[in-house]
């Protein structure tokens, strides 16, 4: 700098910052060696502080205003200093104007799928972005913890950081909500508030407050989007049965509407594999739910298939006896033929069978007449 530069600066009484940028949050004001001289202008507009640093300490904070540097409005300052004669030259100093206001719309999100665990889907991955807002809270702490000497400090310079901050501590927000995945969407507004107050004792520590923080989106990867297309569209035909009934009949009218099926032909071609369709996709979807893991459905959708067996056993007959004035039972037919040769069984002994009334003397039933005529008679003498 030569001796002109020198002498105008030191005639430059006039210590303000008019920002043009939306983005700078600290700025240094340029002078000459760092020196000052006692009566200086100071102007702090409102959504601004005033920062005067000795040898890199934060000696005094102005706030919005007109200040003189005086010693009377800079007793800090002149502390440090201890001046002794007249307090007319110029004092060394670094100063500093910080953006107070909102820094907004400031974008995050993941930049790869979060893996969660989920009630419904288990383990599954997740992707999220949204916006948060910030300013400064704590001059001093946010000029020693981040700023230290740099000239102009801006939102670039730190955006990454509380990116960072939100995607780590927001998702392990997201996780310990143990909100279903599908009922994310509607509790936005909840989540947001949560991961705010979770995020914003580390603003805190650097001096910085968190002032919004807002979920845009939370998707799926897009297999899991296209299972869950596939899914709602089950849910919005409902009766699948009456749905392939309506396909089987649009096919044929369309087979007798093309010239190159034949005609009439064709048609009544078409009607009879429409009406075959018909009838097994009607066993197939009885129940507007299918699902695979059903024994009854998956028999059913076996029987479809076109699978002929014989036809169930008939279910056998329970008997149950009083023996020693106690109810013994249910016993079959094989199990009555063993008590009746042990002796536990025998002519009289009463029994009861679904559909009576009353118990009953064993003779008196006509299936079991069988199992007496075919027992010896006692021996003679015992």
């Amino acid at each position: 700098m030569g001796l002109f530069d020198k002498i105008r600066n030191e005639f430059i009484d006039i210590i303000e910052w008019v920002d043009n940028s939306t983005d700078t949050i600290v700025w240094k004001f340029p002078r000459y060696q760092n020196e000052i001289k006692m009566g200086a202008q100071l102007t702090v507009r409102e959504g601004q502080a005033a920062v005067f640093l000795n040898e890199g300490v934060v000696a005094d904070v102005f706030h919005p205003g007109r200040y003189e540097l005086t010693t009377q409005n800079m007793p800090l300052m002149t502390t440090i200093r201890g001046w002794k004669y007249g307090f007319n030259s110029p004092f060394k100093a670094d100063v500093y104007f910080v953006n107070l206001r909102q820094f907004v719309n400031q974008r995050w999100g993941t930049k790869n799928p979060i893996m969660l665990r989920d009630p419904e889907f288990g383990p599954i991955r997740l992707r999220a972005f949204g916006n948060f807002s910030f300013q400064v809270r704590d001059i001093s702490v946010f000029m020693k913890q981040l700023v230290a000497t740099t000239p102009v400090f801006t939102v670039d310079d730190i955006t990454e950081q509380l990116r960072n901050i939100a995607v780590s501590r927001g998702m392990d927000a997201i996780a310990e909500s143990k909100i279903p995945a599908l009922d994310l969407a509607s509790n936005y507004d909840e989540v947001s508030a949560m991961i705010q107050q979770k995020i914003g004792g580390d603003f805190e520590e650097i001096g910085l407050s968190l002032t919004k923080f807002l979920i845009e989106n939370i998707s799926f990867p897009e297999e899991v989007e296209k299972a869950l297309d596939k899914r709602s569209s089950m849910g919005v035909v409902g009766n699948l049965g009456a749905y392939a009934q309506f396909q089987a009949a649009n096919s044929m009218e369309k087979a007798a509407e093309n010239p190159n099926s034949g005609g009439i032909v064709g048609a009544g071609f078409g009607a009879g594999l429409g009406a075959g369709m018909v009838g097994q996709m009607g066993n197939v979807f009885q129940q507007n739910n299918f699902d695979g893991n059903n024994p009854t459905v998956a028999a059913g959708a076996g029987a479809a298939a076109g699978s002929v067996g014989p036809p169930p056993l008939p279910k056998a007959v329970a008997y149950y006896l009083a023996i020693k004035g106690k109810q013994e039972g249910p016993f079959d037919q094989e199990q009555l033929r063993g008590l009746l040769g042990e002796g536990t069984l025998t002519a009289s002994t009463l029994v009861w069978k679904e559909g009576l009334d009353n118990w009953t003397e064993a003779d008196k039933f006509v299936e079991l007449k069988d199992l007496f005529s075919q027992t010896p008679p006692p021996i003679p003498g015992v």
